[in-house]
């Protein structure tokens, strides 16, 4: 029997039609809920279920390391997972629907900063009984935290502007090392260094101005790059700032003053996970609000056409000088944060691999979007640990997913969609 043109249209988008309807109507502050009560599962009957299900312990990423380790752990892996995780968090979600979204239109009835304060309270509460499980995941949070800080810095060039810079390992080094000299010299007691100069006591509160003086030392830096754009562009900008990379990686190698290729260690350990957490929120919020900005708008138009731009009074080069500066303000802060919850760094750190991640990241996840920038760096972060086991076959599956999307989503997988504070926190309110 042959099927006519609706159903043979309609079939395609089942599955599709099956997830929106699992997710329609379900604000976030439910799946919030959700997780919540999943971690706290997690705490309560962790261990016990570990046994019962002869997992060696509890999975510190949702399976998947175990799952690729011994792979006679599989059924244990996907019961533990279903039973802690996806059964709960869908389950409270859809039950506590209604509700919540009554909650939250009373939320953001009273102020959108106070629904948003509210939901990040929780989502924080969330990360903190889930990575309180074991050091690998609090560990593994954390640099996810600082690649979505970095991944976003980037996207503002590479994205927003539609430069190719490939100076951004340069700008985290800059950040780093000059976060790290700060903390040594005042609060450490170290060998370069010698004793501290201030109490130890008050690190912890001057740790945010030594994060701020890292991230104005790269942007200093950038503006060897963001000079430069007013004459180049496209593959001519990429080599300059793929040059600026390397002439500042060989400048600390061979600065002995900071360690030289040896690096630089006795960073005190100031970078918890509120202090990540809360720099992290700041640099998505900053970042959303300047893309969306009178300026951001201008970073568009330089990107579709610079000589159309400035002949409708863009100012192209002041444009062009802003964007480069506070991109790389943010990525010289994410390389504070990255040298103080490592409490190590060393230039070959800050290399072509990571030149690699960090692009891998922003082209993924999605050009021209907060979103995509959020997804890209949480994915891949998060793949490149769980493909861990696979050891050399996770430098050719990773490579493989990038070609594919790629070649099917040449953008990434979220691109040109803005962040809508108001969408994410109560979509009927919008």
């Amino acid at each position: 029997m042959e099927l006519n043109a609706r159903e043979l249209q309609a079939e395609p988008e089942k599955p599709r039609g099956k997830l929106r309807k699992l997710i329609k109507g379900v604000p976030l502050i439910s799946w919030l809920f959700g997780a919540a009560v999943a971690v706290v599962l997690e705490h309560v009957l962790g261990d016990s279920l570990t046994e019962l299900l002869r997992l060696p312990k509890i999975p510190v990423l949702f399976g998947f390391v175990i799952m690729l380790k011994k792979p006679l752990m599989i059924p244990g892996a996907v019961v533990y997972l279903m039973l802690i995780y996806i059964v709960p968090i869908i389950g409270v979600a859809r039950l506590t629907a209604r509700i919540a979204n009554w909650l939250a239109g009373k939320l953001m009835n009273i102020h959108i900063l106070f629904s948003a304060a509210i939901h990040l309270c929780l989502l924080y509460a969330i990360f903190h009984h889930w990575s309180d499980i074991s050091a690998y995941r609090l560990l593994i949070l954390k640099l996810t935290l600082i690649a979505i800080m970095l991944t976003l810095s980037l996207n503002v060039i590479n994205g927003y502007m539609g430069e190719f810079s490939c100076s951004h390992p340069g700008f985290m080094a800059l950040g780093a090392y000059a976060a790290s000299v700060f903390t040594v010299v005042l609060f450490a007691d170290d060998k370069l260094f010698g004793k501290a100069l201030l109490p130890a006591a008050l690190g912890p509160w001057l740790f945010p101005v030594g994060l701020i003086i890292g991230g104005i030392v790269a942007a200093l830096g950038a503006l060897a790059i963001a000079v430069p754009s007013f004459r180049t562009r496209g593959d001519y900008l990429a080599i300059i700032s793929l040059a600026f990379l390397f002439i500042v990686k060989s400048m600390i190698e061979n600065l002995e003053i900071i360690g030289g290729p040896r690096g630089l260690s006795s960073q005190p350990d100031y970078a918890n996970l509120p202090t990540v957490f809360l720099w992290t929120v700041a640099c998505v919020w900053i970042i959303n609000n300047f893309v969306r900005s009178i300026l951001g708008k201008a970073l568009n138009a330089v990107r579709d056409d610079e000589l159309a731009a400035d002949a409708m009074t863009v100012n192209t080069r002041r444009t062009k000088i802003v964007a480069f500066l506070f991109a790389a303000f943010w990525a010289g802060v994410a390389g504070g944060l990255f040298a103080h919850v490592l409490r190590y760094v060393n230039p070959a750190t800050f290399g072509l691999q990571k030149l690699a991640e960090v692009l891998a990241m922003v082209y993924f996840g999605g050009l021209n979007s907060v979103y995509g920038s959020i997804v890209g760096a949480v994915s891949l972060n998060l793949l490149g640990e769980a493909l861990r086991p696979l050891e050399l076959w996770k430098w050719i599956i990773i490579p493989l997913m990038l070609i594919l999307v790629m070649i099917f989503r040449p953008t990434g997988l979220i691109a040109f969609r803005e962040f809508d504070v108001r969408e994410v926190l109560s979509p009927k309110q919008k």
